[in-house]
C-alpha cells in the first residue's frame, strides 16, 4: 500500500515537473525575447561617450556594472520578490494597482459596490481578509487628490509601456540588421539598413491581426537557440581573448570604473541600463505562465547565457577597443556570422512581437478602467485566453515606429529613449510594490521603506543618468507619454463628469411610485433593456424617453455593464439581479461585471441568460417571501448573484425552437417579422441557436410567481429592444477655460472618433433604440 502511494506521489511529481518545464520552455518566446536581444547594443551604447577611456579597466568596470545590474534588478527584485505580488495569477502595473484598490480602497471607479467584494477572485486564497487599519492607510483613503495622483502615476507607467511598444521593435530590428554594415559582408550603407528595417517593421505590424498563437510554436525554439548560441560564443571569446575578465565579477571594478571615468561614467549608466530592458515583461506576462516557470527559465538559461555573452564581449573589447561601434557582430567568429545574423533578426522580431502584444493588453486594461477611448478589441485565439489585437493601436504603433526609425537612424539615440522608458516603468513598479508590502502583505512599514530605498536608489541612479540624455533622444518616450496621458486623463475626466451628472439627475423612486404600475404610459409587449452606468436608481434617460414617447415595454430591465478591479470575473458570478419598485411594476436591474483582463465578447446567449437569471431571481425572492408569509413585500435595492450555468430553481424549461411548436412572435406584424428574417439571413445569425422557454408544469409554482413568469416569457417571445443614450456632453456656461476646452473640444473630439457604446457592448443594430440627451457638466 505504501509503495502504491509512493509511486502515485512520484508520478504526480513527474507530471508537475514536466508541465513546469513545458511552461518554462514556452515562456522563452513570449517573455524573454526583448531581454535576450540586449547584447546586440549594450556595449555600443555604454561606450559611446567613453572614447577617452579606451582601456581594459574601463571595459571590465562596465561588465561588472552589467553583471551586478542583472543580478540585483531582474534576479533579486523581480524573480525573487515582485513575482510573488501577483493578482490571482496576473502580473503587471495594473495588477499591483488593483491589489491596492481592493485592500486600501484607492479605486476611482465610480460604480463600485459592496457586493463586488464577495467575488471569489476579489481576494487571493490564503490572504487575511481582515481590514488593516493604520494612520497611513486612513490618510491615503481620506484624500481623494492622493488617490488621483496614484492613478496618474499608474497611467504614466502604462504610457511608458506604450512607449516601449514603439521603441523596442525599432531598436531591436535596427540592431539586428546592423550586421549588414560589416565590411566583410558587403558593407551596406546606413540608409539601406534603415530602409530594410522599415520594410521588416511594416511586415511585422501587418501580420498582427493573425494573432500570436499562429506562429507562437516557433518563437520559443528561436529564442532558446539564440541564447545557447550567444552563451557558447561568449565562452569562446573568454577563453580566446582574455580569461582575466572573470575577475570583473567583483564589485571592486565598479568602484575603480567610477574613479577613472567620473561624470562620464555616470552618464554611461544609460547604456548599461539597456542590459535589463524587457525585465518588466517577466511580471507583466505572468498571467500566461506561472511564477515557478518564469523563475526556472530565467535562473536556468537566461541569466547564465547573458552573463557569459556580456563577459565574452568584454574579453573581446579589452583586446579590440577599435571594435566598439559593432562589438557584438565583430566578436562573432566569421564562420558562424550569417547563421547568427539570421538568428539575431528572428530573435529581434520575437522580442518586438512580445512587447506589441503587451501594449495591446495595457490599452485593454486602461479601457476597462475608463481611462482610454473605446477601441475595437479582437480576440485572436479561441483557445489561448487573453491574446487580443487592437487595430487602431496597431497602426498607430507602426506609424510611430517608422517615424522613430527614419527620424533618428542611430541606435545610440534610440537607446537613450528606450532606456528612459524602461527604467521609468521599473521605478513605478518599485513604488507600487512598496505600497503592496504595506497594505496587501501587511508587513512592517520599515520593510517597505528598506525595499524602496534599496531598489529605488539603484533605479534612481539609472533614471538620473537617462534624464541627462533627454536632449539626445530621451525626450521621445516623455513626449509619447504626455500625449497618451492627455488622452487618458481627458477621457477619464469627461466620463466621470458624465457619470456624476447621471447620478445627480436620476429619477426618484417617489416619482415612479406616483405613476402606478402602468407608469402612466402604455405598456407594449416585449422586453426593454435600458443601458446605464448607474448601479442604483433609475437614469434620467428613462424619464426623457417616456416624456417624448409615452409608451414602454411590459418588462423593463436596467442593464449596467461595469468593470471590477479584479483580473477576471467567473462566469457564474457575472450577473447581479435585483428589482426596482413593487412586483407589479415588472422592473428589474441587471449588473454585468467584468475584470480588467476580461474580454467582452459578443455573447449570443445574453438574452437567454438574462431571462433565466430574472426567472431564478423571481423564484428566490418568492421563497424568501414565503418564509415571511407576505408575497407582496419586496426588498427594494436587494441584489442577488445569479449563476447562469445552473438552470435549476428557475421554474423554466429551455428548449430548441425547432422542437415541437415553432417560436412565434404574436405581437409583431407580418411586415416586421419578414424584415427580421431578411436581416437574419444577411447577417448569418440563422446559425445561432434559437430557443423558447416554458414554465415547468411538474413544479409547484406560486400563482403570483407563475403570473410574473408568464409575463416574462410573453415579453421574451414578443422581442427584446435595447435602449441606449446618444449623449452630447457640454461644459456649463459658467465653466472656466480649461474645463470648457477639455469637455467641449478634447473630450468631444475623442467621443466622435472612437467606437460607439452600442458597438462596444455588442448590441444588435436591428433591436437598437438610441435616445438623444444633452449633458451639461
Amino acid at each position: 500500500m505504501d509503495e502504491e502511494i509512493g509511486a502515485a506521489a512520484r508520478q504526480g511529481q513527474w507530471k508537475y515537473h514536466k508541465a513546469l518545464s513545458l511552461l518554462a520552455f514556452q515562456s522563452f518566446g513570449v517573455v524573454y525575447g526583448d531581454l535576450s536581444t540586449s547584447p546586440l547594443y549594450v556595449f555600443k551604447s555604454a561606450l559611446s561617450g567613453l572614447d577617452d577611456y579606451s582601456d581594459e579597466a574601463t571595459v571590465f568596470g562596465l561588465f561588472s556594472l552589467i553583471f551586478w545590474t542583472l543580478t540585483l534588478i531582474p534576479l533579486l527584485k523581480y524573480v525573487i520578490i515582485v513575482l510573488a505580488a501577483d493578482d490571482n495569477g496576473e502580473g503587471g502595473t495594473f495588477a499591483l494597482y488593483s491589489l491596492l484598490c481592493r485592500h486600501a480602497k484607492m479605486s476611482l471607479l465610480p460604480n463600485q459596490q459592496a457586493a463586488d467584494e464577495e467575488l471569489s477572485t476579489y481576494y487571493q486564497p490564503g490572504v487575511d481578509r481582515t481590514a488593516m487599519s493604520s494612520p497611513f492607510k486612513r490618510f491615503l483613503e481620506k484624500h481623494k487628490k492622493l488617490r488621483t495622483c496614484l492613478l496618474l502615476f499608474v497611467l504614466f507607467g502604462a504610457c511608458m509601456v506604450i512607449g516601449d511598444g514603439v521603441l523596442t521593435p525599432t531598436i531591436s530590428v535596427l540592431a539586428a540588421l546592423s550586421g549588414l554594415q560589416d565590411k566583410d559582408t558587403g558593407g551596406l550603407g546606413n540608409g539601406w539598413v534603415v530602409l530594410i528595417a522599415c520594410v521588416v517593421l511594416v511586415g511585422l505590424f501587418a501580420l498582427q491581426h493573425r494573432g500570436t498563437h499562429r506562429v507562437a510554436f516557433v518563437f520559443a525554439p528561436i529564442v532558446v537557440l539564440w541564447l545557447l548560441s550567444i552563451g557558447i560564443i561568449g565562452l569562446y571569446n573568454i577563453i580566446r581573448w582574455n580569461p582575466r575578465v572573470c575577475l570583473a565579477l567583483s564589485p571592486h571594478y565598479i568602484v575603480k570604473f567610477f574613479k577613472i571615468t567620473g561624470r562620464d561614467g555616470w552618464i554611461s549608466l544609460g547604456g548599461v541600463l539597456l542590459a535589463v530592458t524587457g525585465t518588466e515583461a517577466m511580471f507583466a506576462d505572468l498571467g500566461h505562465f506561472t511564477a515557478a516557470s518564469i523563475r526556472l527559465a530565467f535562473v536556468g538559461v537566461i541569466y547564465p547565457c547573458l552573463v557569459l555573452q556580456y563577459m565574452g564581449q568584454a574579453a573581446f573589447l579589452s583586446k579590440n577597443m577599435d571594435a566598439v561601434h559593432d562589438s557584438f557582430y565583430l566578436s562573432i567568429p566569421r564562420t558562424v556570422f550569417w547563421p547568427m545574423f539570421v538568428l539575431a533578426s528572428l530573435a529581434a522580431i520575437v522580442g518586438s512581437q512580445s512587447i506589441i502584444s503587451a501594449t495591446f493588453s495595457i490599452v485593454k486594461q486602461c479601457l476597462s478602467l475608463g481611462c482610454f477611448p473605446r477601441v475595437k478589441v479582437v480576440h485572436t485565439s479561441r483557445w489561448i485566453y487573453g491574446q487580443i489585437y487592437i487595430p487602431e493601436i496597431n497602426w498607430i504603433l507602426m506609424c510611430l515606429c517608422l517615424a522613430v526609425t527614419i527620424g533618428f537612424r542611430d541606435i545610440n539615440i534610440i537607446g537613450n529613449a528606450y532606456g528612459l522608458a524602461c527604467i521609468t516603468v521599473m521605478f513605478v513598479t518599485t513604488w507600487l510594490m512598496a505600497l503592496v508590502i504595506i497594505f496587501v502583505w501587511k508587513k512592517n512599514i520599515m520593510l517597505a521603506l528598506l525595499f524602496l530605498i534599496f531598489f529605488g536608489s539603484i533605479e534612481g541612479a539609472y533614471l538620473s543618468a537617462s534624464f541627462i540624455k533627454v536632449p539626445q533622444g530621451g525626450w521621445t518616450p516623455i513626449a509619447l507619454a504626455f500625449v497618451f496621458m492627455f488622452i487618458m486623463y481627458v477621457w477619464h475626466y469627461g466620463t466621470r463628469r458624465k457619470y456624476l451628472f447621471d447620478l445627480q439627475n436620476k429619477v426618484s423612486m417617489k416619482w415612479i411610485l406616483t405613476l402606478g404600475p402602468s407608469l402612466g404610459i402604455v405598456r407594449v409587449p416585449g422586453i426593454g433593456l435600458i443601458y446605464t452606468e448607474l448601479v442604483t436608481g433609475v437614469p434620467a434617460i428613462f424619464s426623457h424617453f417616456v416624456t417624448n414617447l409615452p409608451a414602454f415595454h411590459q418588462i423593463l430591465v436596467f442593464v449596467c455593464v461595469k468593470s471590477v478591479p479584479v483580473p477576471y470575473v467567473p462566469a457564474d458570478e457575472r450577473y447581479l439581479i435585483g428589482r426596482i419598485g413593487p412586483r407589479q411594476y415588472r422592473m428589474y436591474r441587471c449588473i454585468v461585471r467584468y475584470g480588467y483582463k476580461d474580454v467582452q465578447k459578443d455573447d449570443e446567449n445574453f438574452e437567454n441568460h438574462l431571462v433565466m437569471s430574472i426567472a431564478k431571481f423571481i423564484q428566490m425572492e418568492a421563497e424568501e417571501a414565503a418564509s415571511s408569509r407576505s408575497y407582496e413585500s419586496s426588498n427594494e435595492g436587494r441584489m442577488a448573484v445569479i449563476h447562469t450555468t445552473d438552470a435549476t430553481g428557475t421554474g423554466l424549461v429551455m428548449r430548441d425552437s425547432n422542437e415541437g411548436t415553432s417560436l412565434t412572435r404574436s405581437s409583431k406584424s407580418e411586415t416586421l417579422q419578414s424584415l427580421q428574417s431578411i436581416y437574419e439571413q444577411e447577417s448569418g445569425s440563422l446559425s445561432r441557436r434559437r430557443v423558447r422557454f416554458q414554465i415547468a408544469e411538474e413544479e409547484q409554482v406560486n400563482p403570483q410567481v407563475r403570473d410574473e413568469l408568464s409575463d416574462l416569457l410573453e415579453a421574451k417571445e414578443a422581442g427584446v429592444a435595447y435602449i441606449i443614450g446618444h449623449s452630447y456632453v457640454k461644459a456649463r456656461k459658467n465653466s472656466n477655460f480649461l474645463k470648457s476646452f477639455a469637455i467641449d473640444y478634447a473630450y468631444s473630439f475623442l467621443r466622435k472618433n472612437c467606437r460607439g457604446p452600442s458597438v462596444t457592448l455588442h448590441i444588435p443594430h436591428i433591436s437598437l433604440i438610441e435616445v438623444g440627451m444633452i449633458y451639461y457638466v
